[in-house]
């Protein structure tokens, strides 16, 4: 603890790690594959919200990491739009049914981000947000003990200089955000 400290004294950069679940998605058809499946009409109200609230926040990624997945990618692009530029965007197929161990691995790789997103799918990004996160806001960290919702955004600052060095147990929950906590703090 005393040598992070000591570290974090000397100047050591943060990193931003964002996850986002994608919007609400409609249920498969029979025959469709899963991959295809579509945002559904509160999805395409949601994610245009988490986006405004990113932009307001100053919460825009460097680089975003998008599954594959069409419901990801919808997501991914209608929060984009409310950003002034868009931040580089990057089609990651291992994000997809993704196991938290490959996520770590997915973000651990270096990259020239300060601020990375990742937007993908449950339950591998939900729990790979409890396995980074360390300590936070008890509240926030309750919240997303509970479930980690579609259009749901965790925001994590790390103490770390390089993305390789990212650990289990390593981040501080700075947020964690829905569409529906974002309607409640402004009515």
């Amino acid at each position: 603890m005393l040598d992070r400290l000591t570290r974090e004294g000397e100047g050591t950069t943060m990193r931003r790690l964002m996850l986002l679940r994608h919007a609400k998605t409609e249920r498969a058809e029979p025959g469709q594959r899963d991959r295809d499946r579509k945002l559904m009409k509160r999805g395409r109200a949601d994610a245009p919200t988490l986006g405004a609230y990113m932009a307001h926040h100053n919460l825009v990624p460097d680089l975003a990491l998008v599954s594959p997945a069409v419901r990801a990618q919808e997501t991914w692009d209608l929060v984009a739009e409310a950003f002034d530029k868009a931040p580089r965007r990057e089609i990651d197929d291992r994000i997809y049914n993704s196991s938290p161990h490959k996520l770590l691995q997915v973000a651990a790789e270096s990259r020239k981000a300060n601020k990375l997103l990742i937007v993908g799918h449950n339950p591998g990004l939900h729990e790979f947000a409890l396995q980074l996160m360390a300590s936070g806001d008890v509240e926030a960290r309750e919240q997303l003990h509970e479930k980690l919702p579609t259009s749901g955004l965790v925001v994590m600052d790390l103490p770390i200089e390089d993305w390789a060095e990212l650990r289990p147990h390593s981040a501080r929950l700075e947020r964690f955000v829905t569409p529906r906590l974002i309607a409640g703090a402004t009515e």
